[in-house]
């Protein structure tokens, strides 16, 4: 009986501790972190030569859409951190290559990995600046996802995210082995 009600007082008081961050939690796990590994994907799965291609005139390149990814991970996870943005637009636009736009595309969410392990929910509601700069890292990330997939698959390759959920479907495996090996694939540390 002594054993039962000190595991139970002991839930209880870990129960608010673990609910202090759902904001965050949910955040990065549910909808970050696959954008994320779709971004990475992504850049990865586009050929060299195929980082100058346009849809229509008028657009960015596949390049310029990583490299402003880049630029508003830096931007919104600097504001965070309350620093200057290291890489703002001026230095992204000197990025041409596939190997140092993906190199910058990862630095990029290691920087925000790195500030979102500083934040907890009471950091995030503490203004309305915070709030929109940890959603928009995931908010926007996912609308240039939406315009990069149309890049993808004009040049017949197949989304990552698509390819997620291939795997998913096959039913072989769960959802968090596909997102470990989608992770291992594209998350090269």
């Amino acid at each position: 009986m002594k054993t039962t009600l000190l595991l139970i007082a002991s839930l209880a008081a870990a129960a608010p501790a673990h609910a202090q961050d759902v904001l965050k939690t949910t955040n990065i796990q549910r909808y970050y972190m696959p954008v994320q590994l779709d971004l990475l994907g992504a850049a990865s799965v586009m050929p060299a030569e195929k980082y100058g291609f346009k849809l229509d005139p008028a657009q960015m390149t596949f390049g310029e859409w990583i490299n402003h990814s880049t630029e508003r991970n830096y931007l919104d996870c600097s504001t965070l951190r309350g620093e200057t943005n290291p890489m703002p637009k001026a230095k992204t636009d000197l990025l041409k290559t596939k190997d140092d736009i993906t190199k910058a595309l990862a630095d990029s969410f290691d920087y925000c990995d790195a500030t979102f392990e500083r934040l907890n929910d009471q950091k995030i509601l503490s203004s309305p600046q915070m709030v929109a700069s940890f959603l928009h890292t995931t908010v926007h990330n996912n609308e240039i996802y939406g315009n990069v997939v149309g890049y993808l698959r004009a040049n017949h390759i197949l989304p990552p995210s698509t390819e997620m959920m291939q795997e998913m479907r096959k039913g072989t495996k769960t959802a968090a082995q596909v997102m470990k090996e989608m992770m291992d694939k594209y998350k090269k540390k």
